[in-house]
């Protein structure tokens, strides 16, 4: 048998502290530090806890070559070289370890800068109530914020070493800088009102939808958006979580950009709800409620949305041209916030609420939409509907052109 390391991994030290009464008694403070290492694979789902001698082993191999598995073993023992093929850290050329070559193959062809896939590997979420965590914390007001963290960063920037500064001219405003200036989050949805497809319709299609096509040579067709997007690729996906939208059936959908069409996608109930058990705030919720509020995090004010857009790029679309390109990743991101900002302007010149998250569960949202995390993950999800007509939930709006001071909507 041949072995060689996984395509992509970052090795982790890190400090794990513990409290030992022990070391309090005899004088201490209680506290113990330790220094563990982990593995960190991206097509695994957590990091894999390895040791000193792990990590020379690790070192020794190149994620290119094959190396005999008898001298391996020899050096560093059956047992330790066997762990770390069982745990996927190393790949086997043999039939016993098909499934974990098989993945960290399927890994190597998406052509994912190594950085960059870890990084997105472990920055997803599962199962987070961060709406909950936050107000538990006392951060979820500027007051909170300002007496846990102490004074922000200046909210304008004053460069110390620059020279003179030029005027620029004000140009005369006009319906677009009134759209710009109507355009704030919403966190006050009306749960009374159905969304109009129509309006959904148009929001998606100005966003998501096809507007043109260039054949660029065999096979390889140029897709024209409305927003850019790096190498012309255009990855994003839009995928719909649809609760409140007239002539809509209440479930969870793809949008077609070729067809500016909804397809229809099946929706595990039982799967979806599986986690709902360890959250109280989730208590009696529909599934398709619960994937909205898991979805953004717990954050109830955008679970309300009458329809929820989750932008997940097809990762291989990408780098296929941008092959393990340092700055792959970060297209994909600038990708989303391209297709967001059209769709929240888009969304409030039809007078809708919107807004978009990236503090979303990626693995709830993938899980139930049958994504696969390194293959087409989810980076965000934008909400749109009916704007409330008095403000619950606050909202920054210091342009009063959403809210009078009186907490109503502007008519």
């Amino acid at each position: 048998m041949r072995i060689r390391r996984c395509a992509a991994l970052w090795l982790e030290p890190r400090e794990e502290t513990r409290f030992e009464l022990d070391v309090l008694l005899a004088g201490g403070t209680g506290v113990v530090s330790s220094m563990q290492w982990f593995a960190h694979v991206p097509q695994l789902d957590t990091p894999v806890e390895v040791d000193v001698d792990d990590v020379t082993l690790l070192g020794e191999l190149s994620p290119l070559d094959w190396v005999a598995a008898t001298p391996l073993r020899a050096r560093h023992g059956v047992a330790r070289v066997r762990r770390l093929l069982q745990a996927g850290v190393l790949v086997g050329s043999t039939k016993a370890w098909t499934a974990g070559r098989e993945l960290d193959t399927r890994l190597r062809d998406m052509h994912w800068h190594g950085l960059s896939a870890v990084c997105h590997a472990r920055s997803r979420w599962e199962s987070v109530d961060a709406a909950g965590e936050v107000e538990e914390a006392g951060l979820h007001n500027a007051e909170g914020l300002r007496q846990a963290y102490g004074v922000p960063p200046p909210m304008l920037h004053t460069r110390p070493d620059g020279g003179a500064c030029t005027a620029l001219p004000k140009m005369p405003r006009n319906a677009f800088d009134q759209l710009l200036d109507a355009r704030a989050s919403c966190r006050n949805f009306d749960a009374g009102k159905m969304l109009p497809l129509g309006q959904l319709a148009q929001v998606l299609e100005r966003a998501f939808a096809e507007r043109g096509r260039v054949r660029g040579a065999d096979d390889f067709d140029v897709l024209k958006r409305t927003s850019p997007s790096g190498g012309a690729l255009h990855p994003t996906e839009c995928y719909l979580i649809a609760r409140k939208v007239e002539g809509l059936a209440s479930g969870i959908y793809h949008y077609r950009p070729g067809e500016h069409a909804l397809q229809a996608l099946p929706l595990d109930e039982e799967q979806v709800l599986a986690g709902a058990g360890k959250h109280a705030a989730a208590e009696g919720m529909s599934a398709l409620d619960y994937l909205a509020w898991i979805a953004v995090g717990g954050q109830p004010y955008f679970a309300d949305a009458h329809a929820l857009c989750v932008l997940a790029p097809r990762f291989e679309r990408n780098f296929w041209k941008y092959r393990n390109h340092s700055k792959a990743y970060r297209v994909c991101i600038l990708d989303v916030g391209h297709l967001s900002q059209t769709l929240l302007l888009s969304a409030t010149e039809q007078g809708l609420g919107s807004y978009v998250t990236a503090a979303i569960n990626e693995a709830d949202i993938e899980r139930a939409f049958g994504l696969t995390a390194w293959l087409d993950g989810a980076l965000a999800v934008c909400g749109i509907g009916p704007r409330a007509g008095q403000m619950e939930t606050y909202e920054l709006d210091p342009n009063q052109t959403v809210w009078s001071r009186s907490g109503k909507t502007v008519a």
